[in-house]
């Protein structure tokens, strides 16, 4: 009985072939020795040395009309320059051309952007790739190009002297405010146009066609569906352009329009030309004040419109 079991019984498995996949290695964790303040460290020194050391030499500069050893702090520079008519003419002459130019941006940069984005034509994705490209040049470059085109002796005024037999040409805005909006307006454009068209590309179109069906016109769709929609994105980018609108240097001069002065070019003026060290911090001051607020709810906004 026994030598029957033995034969019946099951023969054992043959071995299992060694798996060929080598074992994942375990991950371990990397050793934290050093607090987290000690890795905030090292770029938060470079940004002071970089940044705020220089920041804050200016501000100093500003409440010293002479050197530290001789005079000391004063509110001296801040009352002169306040107390300047000059000084007033240029803050109103920038806060208008940076609201008008972000009024014109917000208007314009909608109306390209409904096109772009809901009137299907060819080569439509070609130019919502070139609005990217475009937010990469350099403001000098775009009035550079509107001087070839509206200059004393550009295009249009080489046009019409030589069809009417003229001395000079009609288009001479350029060197006058209206030609500093223009061209803040053409370049600005863009910086509303992108963050619009973002947020055309999440509309659901189910409602724009619902709204159709319905027998609302275009401009009721897009007073009553679109604008809805495209509110927290047309925030965004005015608050945007307002801010960089607000520091523009290159435009003002390089239209060279005449008596217009912004606060970036005062504080050129004052330093360069005019070597009043203290008035030019005093105007920076006023300059990166009104910058950081307006950035400050640039960024409020964006948050808002991000959720």
């Amino acid at each position: 009985m026994a030598s029957a079991a033995t034969l019946h019984r099951k023969p054992p498995d043959p071995p299992s072939a060694p798996d060929p996949t080598p074992a994942a290695p375990r991950r371990t964790a990397l050793p934290t020795a050093l607090p987290a303040w000690a890795w905030a460290l090292p770029p938060v020194t470079v940004l002071a040395l970089g940044f705020l050391y220089p920041l804050a030499l200016v501000v100093r500069q500003s409440f010293t009309p002479e050197s530290l050893d001789e005079g000391g702090a004063s509110l001296a520079p801040y009352t002169e320059v306040f107390a300047s008519a000059a000084f007033r003419e240029v803050l109103t002459t920038t806060v208008w051309l940076a609201a008008g130019a972000t009024v014109g941006c917000l208007v314009l940069g909608f109306a390209l952007a409904l096109v772009i984005a809901f009137v299907p034509f060819p080569g439509g994705k070609a130019v919502a790739r070139f609005i990217d490209v475009f937010l990469s040049f350099p403001s000098f470059l775009i009035t550079l190009a509107l001087l070839f085109v509206y200059g004393s002796v550009g295009m249009a005024n080489g046009a019409w002297t030589g069809v009417t037999g003229a001395a000079e040409g009609p288009f001479h805005f350029l060197t006058t405010p209206w030609g500093v909006l223009l061209a803040e307006i053409t370049y600005f454009t863009p910086f509303v146009m992108r963050p619009l068209l973002a947020a055309f590309s999440q509309l659901d179109t189910a409602q724009l066609e619902v709204a159709s069906s319905l027998g609302a016109g275009p401009l009721r769709i897009v007073r009553q569906v679109i604008l809805p929609e495209a509110l927290p994105a047309l925030a965004a980018g005015g608050s945007l352009v307002l801010v960089l609108c607000l520091n523009e240097f290159g435009i003002v001069l390089f239209t060279g329009a005449k008596g217009v002065t912004t606060l970036p070019t005062l504080v050129y003026s004052k330093a360069i030309l005019e070597s009043d060290y203290p008035a030019a911090c005093v105007v920076a001051v006023v300059n990166v004040v009104l910058s950081v607020g307006l950035y400050s709810l640039y960024r409020v906004v964006s948050r808002r419109a991000g959720a």
